[in-house]
């Protein structure tokens, strides 16, 4: 029995290698007829479960259709359409990236640092520049045009900043709960049915509820301390476990589908945490950094000295200090910049460069996808593969 035992995981182990290698830089063809074959299993299954689920999907259509015609009919309510229509479409958009922040943008790079962060400093660098926080909108948030009437000096807080940009950190941190189900979801199924994933952070979940004893490493113990904190106090070791910035909160998703801790308990604790108190949290710290470095940045001396230091850098001090002057010079002119004024946007190298990095990061995502997706195809057949063993 321990031999018969010992094959199945070294088998398993192998099977895992092999999966490993079906990626598009090394067996392109494979992976990606795996994954065409893998879409359309998805689709008939998608198809069924809607099947079986007719009033709903009937119900949702007979929705869509009125909106549809609400949204063509003319009218007066076509001002309050344009204006929800707006509104859906920007929340979505911050949904949509908070939930690609759980998942890790397949990368492990986090959102906020690519799109809510530098969305909150240009905030911020508008606030304290214009001394007012009543941007018109339209254009923003595409374009930061400050007001003509002068706000009363002192006028600017933290909290004026948090509020204008609730809107987004709440949507952003609704996705990032969103994005935290996959792996609750996972091991609710799996302690259901009694199976054993294939996923290596439930493995290791596994194996550390088995040493939980003998752990004596620094990430053991925070791991066992953040399952124990979750199983014995409930909602409110979810909630703060979500409300502060936590790498092992994946470890409390698994650990809450494990324990089969009730959706809502998990979700709603786990929604509050990450869209109310830790949104306030980091915006808050963000936009107080964010000011230092306005008033950093906007003295005049201090903006000297810190060219001349780049300067100072050897090799490439001399090629950075024209650039990174002119991109200081092109905000401060781009936040003067007045309802009636037409002063036209110069590209800089540094948004040049921002932009490619996220079209590069957004690509290596979709890759992450066909590879992952070809991936559980291969898991397929080699599962297809141990049951027909199995019935000889």
């Amino acid at each position: 029995s321990f031999a018969d035992s010992s094959l199945l995981n070294e088998r398993k182990r192998r099977d895992r290698e092999e999966r490993s290698n079906i990626v598009l830089w090394r067996r392109p063809l494979v992976t990606l007829q795996y994954f065409f074959l893998e879409t359309l299993i998805n689709l008939k299954e998608w198809t069924i479960k809607l099947w079986h689920r007719r009033s709903i999907l009937v119900s949702f259509l007979l929705t869509v259709a009125v909106l549809t015609a609400t949204y063509y009919v003319e009218g007066r309510h076509q001002q309050y359409v344009r204006y929800m229509e707006k509104k859906f479409f920007w929340c979505a958009y911050w949904v949509g990236l908070g939930i690609l922040s759980s998942v890790g943008l397949g990368t492990g790079l986090h959102t906020f640092l690519l799109y809510l962060g530098p969305h909150i400093a240009s905030v911020t660098l508008a606030a304290y520049e214009c001394n007012s926080v009543n941007f018109p909108e339209p254009p923003y948030p595409d374009q930061i045009i400050c007001p003509d009437e002068e706000a009363t000096d002192g006028a600017i807080s933290l909290w004026a900043i948090i509020s204008k940009v609730r809107l987004e950190a709440c949507m952003w941190g609704a996705g990032t709960a969103i994005g935290e189900l996959p792996p609750y979801f996972m091991a609710r199924a799996a302690r259901l049915s009694g199976a054993e994933p294939d996923d290596e952070e439930y493995q290791e979940f596994e194996e550390m509820l088995e040493h939980a004893e003998t752990a004596q490493d620094f990430a053991s113990r925070a791991k066992l301390a953040v399952q124990n904190l979750v199983q014995k106090v409930g909602f409110f070791g979810i909630l703060a476990c979500a409300s502060i910035p936590n790498p092992l909160f994946d470890l409390a998703g698994i650990t809450c589908g494990h324990f089969l801790v009730p959706f809502w308990t998990f979700f709603g604790a786990t929604l509050i945490g990450k869209a109310v108190i830790k949104m306030h949290i980091q915006a808050m710290m963000f936009s107080f950094l964010q000011k230092l470095f306005v008033i950093i940045t906007f003295s005049k001396h201090i903006v000297e000295q810190m060219v001349s230091l780049i300067g100072a850098i050897p090799s490439i001090g001399p090629s950075l200090q024209k650039p990174f002057q002119e991109y200081l010079e092109a905000q401060r002119i781009k936040l003067h910049h007045r309802s009636d004024s037409g002063v036209p946007q110069g590209e800089n190298w540094l948004s040049w460069m921002f932009e490619k990095l996220v079209i590069v990061m957004v690509c290596y995502f979709i890759l992450s996808i066909i590879n992952s997706m070809a991936q559980s195809y291969a898991k397929r057949l080699q599962q297809k593969m141990y049951s027909e063993e199995k019935t000889k």
